[in-house]
This record gives structure tokens, sequence and C-alpha cells, in this order.
């Protein structure tokens, strides 16, 4: 675990279709100064305020990806996958440029991200680190769905999920987290849907960006994507890693368990809600500190 802030080195420039609006937007991942969080700026808003942070109130949808806004109206939306890979690369502080209403699902999972991260590095900053410590446990319960953080000694991140196919099924995992469990275990994951969703969706103005070059697509008990899963339970990854990017509207990495049970967008982010509206059940923890009082 790092003890101080990272922001980018250098610009990290990408772009690419959402997968919901299907427009194409041009995003620019630049350096920000100590504190200053993950701010979203949309470039193509001139008559408004056009800066989004990345915060647990600025969350405003959750229907299939997490959308933020501000006091202007403005929003950006599928925010968890780029905000996973910040969290789990050690990004606290940056600028997020992005020139219309929604992110680039690029391959629908945080690989291209991390990669693009990499090219950009990272730079330490003076300010230390700020993590999320959970001491008490705080739960969100909605009939068979639950969302849970509970005090660890680590960032722990557990998950299940259940679908009436053959292709998922019940599906379960448990790890210890941090970059290079995630980098291993679940950055690669890509987000899943079924056609027979496909239509509806489309008129609600949802998955118009949506493709087998972006998301694993089912139909019934089979996957149609040629190349088929990159693991077997690549589903319930996928759920643990759109978690984690939701979790990270906390403003710091998390000293803590999180565990959710047949949960989607709007539970992970009940559970922040729920977790920010009992002061008592959480603290703001540095490494820094730790170390002065080892000395």
């Amino acid at each position: 675990m790092a003890a101080f802030q990272h922001t980018v080195r250098s610009p990290a420039l990408f772009a690419g279709v959402g997968v919901h609006t299907g427009a194409y937007t041009r995003v620019s991942v630049r350096p920000a100064p100590t504190g200053a969080g993950i701010v979203f700026v949309r470039t193509d808003v001139k008559d408004r305020d056009n800066r989004v942070e990345a915060t647990g109130e600025a969350v405003c949808k959750t229907q299939l990806g997490t959308v933020i806004g501000n006091a202007a109206g403005v929003t950006v939306s599928t925010i968890e996958h780029l905000m996973a890979a910040f969290a789990m690369l050690g990004v606290d502080n940056a600028v997020v440029e992005i020139d219309g209403p929604e992110m680039p699902i690029m391959d629908g999972s945080s690989l291209p991200f991390v990669r693009i991260l990499d090219r950009a590095g990272l730079r330490e900053q003076e300010a230390p680190r700020r993590y999320i410590e959970i001491l008490e446990t705080v739960e969100v319960v909605e009939g068979d769905k639950r969302a849970t953080l509970t005090p660890a000694d680590g960032f722990e991140v557990a998950f299940e999920i259940e679908f009436d196919t053959a292709a998922i099924g019940r599906q379960a995992i448990d790890l210890p987290m941090d970059e290079q469990a995630f980098r291993r275990e679940l950055a690669d994951c890509r987000t899943f849907g079924f056609l027979r969703d496909v239509e509806t969706l489309r008129a609600m103005g949802l998955a118009r960006g949506g493709s087998m070059e972006n998301c694993v697509v089912l139909d019934g008990d089979r996957v149609l994507n040629p190349e088929g899963l990159r693991r077997p339970d690549e589903f319930v990854r996928h759920k643990a890693l759109d978690a984690i990017g939701d979790l990270y509207v906390l403003g710091g990495p998390l000293l803590g368990r999180f565990e959710g049970v047949l949960a989607g967008h709007a539970l992970n982010n009940a559970v922040v809600r729920a977790l920010l509206a009992r002061p008592e059940a959480w603290r703001v923890r540095t490494l820094v500190e730790d170390l002065r009082q080892a000395v």
C-alpha cells in the first residue's frame, strides 16, 4: 500500500463509443493537484458548470451503469470501469476531460484503461494517501440482494451472483485485492448482457453502442461471442470489478471488506451512501501517521 498520493505523470488519451448512448467520445486523463480527487470535465458543455466530481453524493443514476452529475444537470455516465482502474492502480487525483456524455466502453473491461494508465505512468505527490478505513459493519439489504462493508486489515472483495442460464448459474469469488490481484484476477473481465433484452434496452435509450466487441452477449444458455469467455466465471468477476469502481467514489481506497450478493450499481451506491451517513463507522487513515506512530 502506498503512503503518498499519486496522479498521472503525463496525459492519457483515448477514444471510443459509449455502450449505452452509442456516442463517440474522446477522453484525456490529466494530472491534478493533491487532494483534488477524480474530477470529470465535460469539454463539450460551454453554457454552465461542466465539472462533475466523482463522489458518492454525485451518483444520480445506477441503471446498467453508474452516472454522476452536478447541480447544473451535467452528467457523465458509465464511469465505473475507469474508476476501478484508478482505484487499483493508485490514481488519487486526476482530471478526466471528455467531450460527450458517456465514457467509452472500450472492450467492456478495465484492461484498456489499465494499459493506458501504464503508458502514461504515475507520479508520486507530497500529500499522504487518504484511506477509507471501515470501523463498523454497514449493510444494505433489498429482498435477496445485499451489499456489506465490514472491517478488515486490507481490501477484500467478495461477490455472488445467480442467473437462470446454464452459461452463468451461481458464481462466487472471494479475493484479497491489491494492484497485482486486480491485474491478475479482474481487470480483463467484461460486462455482459442478454440478447433478449437488447430491443427493450434500446427503446429506453440504453445499449445503443453495445456489441460483441465490448460485451459478452448471451442467448439463452449460449455465449454468442466467437472467442468465448476469458474466464469460466468472467461474469461474477466483472461484477466485482464494477463494485470496486463504484466504491471509489468514497474518495479513497478502502481498508475493509466488501461483500455483494446479487448486487449491482444501485446497491453498491446505496452502501456507499449508508457508510457516509454513519461517520462513526469509518475514518480517514494515512500510512504516514502509522509510520510516525511506529517510530
